[in-house]
């Protein structure tokens, strides 16, 4: 009875808290003292907004771009491009090794050498993810007999392993930006991008069946890779010029950190990754493109908790001090947002995929309804794993997020077979739910975990 009484106690001020926040956060935006136009002068919400800004618009731009594909190409050339994309992407994660992650916490105070900080991490990401690309080709019968044919023709093969370091370097990039806190530059890269590809889909169907797809994506990550670093980069961080090097030292400075995060984005991104790997392979081609764009789709819902919670690690790597402030500042901007994010999807969400197709929306919906309800749960594991970053206590997070990678992954694998695509979706609500529970119940306590850092 006293463990009920207990659970009953702790989830009823959970609520409370949630219901409080969610009606302070109204009351901001109506406020004519505090409307959103003053939240513009806060850097943790104008870095955040940004965010989540280029995620909005490159996933507008990205729905204009799949809208295209699903029109101008087949399903199957659809999910066999979304598959390479996915690997590459795979790949590119594996050959971070977190320091974009050691980038935002360290830059900030490396003064002379910020310049050569930077070069170094991509000079070594860049390299690696060279030698992984050529890993996962040799390998392909073993672990994806659908992309044989990466293996199979010299410039599928050059192609991959020149997109696979491309799609690194790009991910790499936003890193000094947030570090900088101009995350207004990240958004412009996106969107760079985004319209390269959104430019080239069309024109390049006319030569290509799935190489279309994975034509303007390559020249994307390259041209806008390129921009960001001979332009931009220079404007943010004073003296910067791009050379191959590394210093030893440097890199020692951000290792263990890094390493950690690492750990953590891998078990954290990985699944989708694979996952898409695992829908083409067990259900093929055309089941993995209904699936990748429902995905996509409700990745901008995952997008709102992951902005924010990456705008909450660089405010508190500058100020620690005031991370119990911008912790009820993440919840507020979550849950304005997000709630009413979630809704629009199950109103609009079958309309939405109709715009990719008819079979799109007919196969693909319920899905995105178990995803954009996932959202919710990760929302919360999301702005704890930032509060754990900015506190460099990262043991709680490697083994969550262990969690959710293998409860999603091995649950996939059981219900694909029996479910469909909606098994993933399952999959992902159940191990996201999981994470969250235990963070609510174990955590919300007085001397542990959010609240205590909320508190200060």
């Amino acid at each position: 009875m006293k463990g009920l009484e207990k659970s009953s106690t702790l989830l009823k001020g959970a609520l409370y808290f949630v219901k409080a926040t969610f009606f302070d956060a109204l009351r901001i935006v109506r406020s004519p003292e505090k409307g959103i136009k003053s939240l513009y002068g806060v850097s943790f919400y104008r870095n955040a907004v940004y965010l989540m800004l280029s995620s909005g618009v490159t996933a507008a731009l990205g729905f204009v771009f799949w809208i295209l594909a699903a029109r101008f190409y087949s399903a199957s050339d659809v999910g066999l491009a979304s598959a390479i994309i996915s690997a590459a992407g795979l790949l590119a994660l594996l050959s971070t090794l977190g320091l974009n992650y050691g980038l935002i916490r360290f830059l900030p105070n490396s003064g002379e050498k910020s310049n050569i900080t930077i070069n170094s991490t991509f000079t070594i990401t860049g390299l690696l993810s060279i030698i992984f690309a050529l890993i996962f080709i040799a390998g392909l019968s073993l672990w994806s007999p659908a992309l044989i044919f990466l293996r199979q023709n010299l410039i599928w093969l050059i192609a991959f392993v020149v997109f696979t370091a491309a799609y690194t370097l790009f991910s790499l990039l936003s890193s000094p930006f947030i570090a900088k806190r101009r995350a207004d530059f990240t958004m412009v890269q996106n969107i760079i991008n985004a319209l390269l590809k959104l430019t080239l889909i069309i024109p390049l169907a006319a030569f290509f069946h799935s190489g279309g797809i994975f034509a303007s994506w390559l020249i994307g990550f390259v041209v806008a890779a390129g921009v960001v670093i001979f332009l931009f980069l220079p404007r943010v961080q004073a003296g910067y010029r791009f050379f191959p090097t590394i210093r030893k030292e440097v890199v020692n400075e951000m290792a263990r950190f890094s390493l950690t995060n690492y750990i953590v984005v891998l078990l954290q991104t990985a699944p989708a990754f694979v996952l898409t790997l695992m829908v083409v392979n067990l259900l093929g081609a055309e089941a993995n493109a209904y699936f990748y764009i429902a995905s996509g789709v409700a990745g901008l819902l995952s997008a709102i908790a992951g902005a924010t919670s990456t705008a909450l690690f660089a405010e508190g790597s500058y100020d620690e001090q005031k991370l119990g402030q911008n912790i009820k500042r993440s919840l507020k901007l979550v849950l304005l947002l997000l709630v009413p994010a979630i809704i629009l999807v199950f109103l609009i969400g079958d309309k939405v995929l109709l715009l990719f197709g008819r079979a799109y929306s007919e196969n693909a919906t319920r899905l995105l309804w178990i995803l954009a309800v996932s959202a919710l749960p990760q929302s919360i594991n999301y702005i704890y794993f930032g509060v754990k970053r900015v506190q460099k206590k990262m043991k709680d997070v490697i083994w969550l997020t262990a969690l959710i990678a293998v409860c999603t992954l091995v649950l996939s694998w059981v219900l694909l077979p029996r479910m469909g695509i909606l098994g993933a979706g399952i999959a992902s609500l159940i191990s996201q739910g999981i994470a969250a529970l235990l963070i609510v119940y174990n955590l919300w306590r007085p001397t542990k975990g959010l609240q205590e850092s909320v508190h200060g």
